[in-house]
């Protein structure tokens, strides 16, 4: 029995604990969640650092998986050309270690 309920609650965090897989969305209507790229770190919601593997990405904490197919996305976004239009800023980093969420007030976008 506790062997049982062992390998359910790591099938359970399996599934759960995801990372953050996204497809890019040609319209805004498409789109979970909107997004605008800024200029600089310091001007954005989130620090996203570009994985090369789906496994590489790791909860919700700005580690992106680009995927090819739209159902394949945790969420779909949307790269909006103006700040105001944005759910999200972003700002690509160049290390993983850069990665995060510096306001995380809007880290439920991504859940």
């Amino acid at each position: 029995m506790q062997k049982t309920f062992i390998l359910f609650l790591f099938i359970v965090l399996a599934v759960t604990v995801r990372s953050q897989e996204v497809f890019s969305v040609e319209y805004a209507h498409q789109a979970d969640v909107k997004v605008f790229v800024a200029d600089y770190e310091h001007q954005a919601d989130l620090s996203v650092f570009k994985v090369d593997y789906g496994h590489q990405a790791d909860g919700n904490e700005g580690k992106w998986f680009f995927v090819e197919y739209a159902h394949q996305a945790d969420k779909k976004i949307f790269f909006v050309d103006y700040k105001h239009q944005a759910d999200v800023t972003i700002y690509f980093v160049e290390y993983s270690h850069q990665s995060g969420w510096n306001d995380k007030s809007k880290k439920h976008l991504f859940y």
